[in-house]
């Protein structure tokens, strides 16, 4: 009788009992939560498509000492109750507009459709309609990432759909369905980024060293996270968009939470990348010249961490500063206190949210290094288990740099 494995034998045993504990537990969990009540309509829930038939009438228009041109459209509506129905809609004659835009027949819009004091149907402009052009571009970048990558490009083009897949079927809904945000976003980070660096970079040792990693630094991140969210006293309603949820939400959502599982789901993008390059770094080292020894390994893979790092948090401050520009515009064009501003919820809670992720970064360089040298090193002392845990060493031959 042929004898197995012991590593293959016990890989088996593991796997049924958590496909049994899935099958329970985690079937129900994962894709049915609570029911989601809507408490109202939202924003966008009551917009409609239409497309411009005919510009009726066109000109240049003086609101305040304001001057600006605008047009009157004819639209016709192309989904919803009213489908088909031709409507009259202005386009900046009544309200003031920064931009220059102008339409004709043949262009989609959104339009907000309501009644007004005599039940008469109303139509005004909300969107233009960019489907389109935004699918060209989706269709460049992917063209653009499958040339580049190639089978690796496709493997992080399945990533990607399986993140948003995580975000949007399991994320979203237990949010909403009252489950603490902090407990959700840390799960399906967990799963979101184990899954997708398996896909993008296979099953084997430097992929093993990337994951690892990255659950310890994101738990503490999380951890990180809770003590300067408490220590600042923020509540996690500093956006506009957070008064929005809880008008419109029929369950109660955990603010603070919700502030905290945001922090945990930023820092993922930047953490996959540096950590997959980390531990990349670590096993291409330890390639070139095994007998540099574990702690030259470490120290040359911190230096190459060090770099990035730099490099990484400089893009995480400049891309926040970025997305807040027009509002530090708008207060140092009122001559406002720099020192309450940053005291400021919304404010506070961006400084932090990039304080704890760059914290996260900076700590993500030792932990992966240390990780990732010692299974580049060692991993030949792992004996039968070698071979299950990288398949790229199946034949059993290492190789050794002498």
């Amino acid at each position: 009788m042929k004898k197995f494995p012991i590593p293959f034998v016990v890989s088996a045993l593991v796997l049924l009992t958590a496909f049994v504990l899935f099958a329970i537990w985690g079937i129900p969990y994962f894709f049915h939560p609570s029911p989601i009540v809507y408490n109202g309509s939202t924003y966008g829930s009551q917009t409609t498509r239409a497309r411009v038939t005919q510009i009726i009438e066109e000109g240049q228009i003086t609101l305040g000492e304001h001057k600006q041109a605008y047009q009157v459209l004819r639209v016709e509506l192309l989904e919803g109750e009213y489908k088909g129905i031709l409507m009259e809609v202005d386009y900046g004659k009544r309200q003031l507009r920064s931009d220059t835009n102008r339409f004709t027949p043949g262009d989609e819009i959104y339009v907000l459709i309501g009644k007004d004091l005599n039940g008469l149907l109303t139509a005004n402009y909300v969107e233009y309609v960019r489907t389109n052009s935004l699918l060209i571009l989706l269709g460049v970048f992917v063209s653009a990432i499958i040339l580049m990558g190639r089978w690796k490009g496709v493997g992080s083009l399945l990533a990607l759909a399986f993140s948003m897949l995580i975000i949007i079927s399991y994320i979203i809904p237990h949010i909403l369905a009252g489950e603490d945000p902090l407990r959700v976003s840390l799960i399906g980070s967990t799963i979101l980024l184990g899954t997708t660096l398996y896909m993008t970079y296979g099953w084997n040792l430097k992929t093993h060293a990337s994951v690892l990693s990255m659950v310890l630094v994101l738990f503490l991140t999380g951890l990180l996270s809770v003590f300067f969210v408490s220590l600042t006293r923020l509540t996690g309603s500093g956006q506009e968009d957070t008064l929005f949820l809880i008008q419109f939400s029929s369950v109660s959502i955990n603010l603070r939470g919700l502030l905290l599982g945001g922090m945990i789901i930023g820092a993922l993008g930047v953490l996959d990348d540096l950590v997959s390059a980390q531990s990349a770094a670590v096993f291409e080292i330890c390639d070139a010249n095994r007998a540099l020894g574990f702690r030259r390994i470490f120290e040359k893979s911190m230096r190459i961490g060090q770099d990035h790092v730099a490099a990484t948090v400089n893009t995480l401050v400049l891309a926040y500063t970025g997305a807040s520009l027009p509002l530090l515009l708008l207060f140092t064009l009122g001559g406002g206190n720099y020192g309450f501003l940053f005291n400021v919820g919304f404010m506070a809670e961006e400084i932090v949210r990039t304080l704890v992720g760059s914290l996260g970064l900076i700590a993500a360089v030792p932990i992966t290094s240390l990780i990732a040298t010692a299974l580049a090193l060692y991993g030949d002392r792992l004996g039968e288990w070698r071979i299950l845990l990288d398949p790229e060493t199946g034949d059993g031959e290492h190789r050794h740099s002498h």
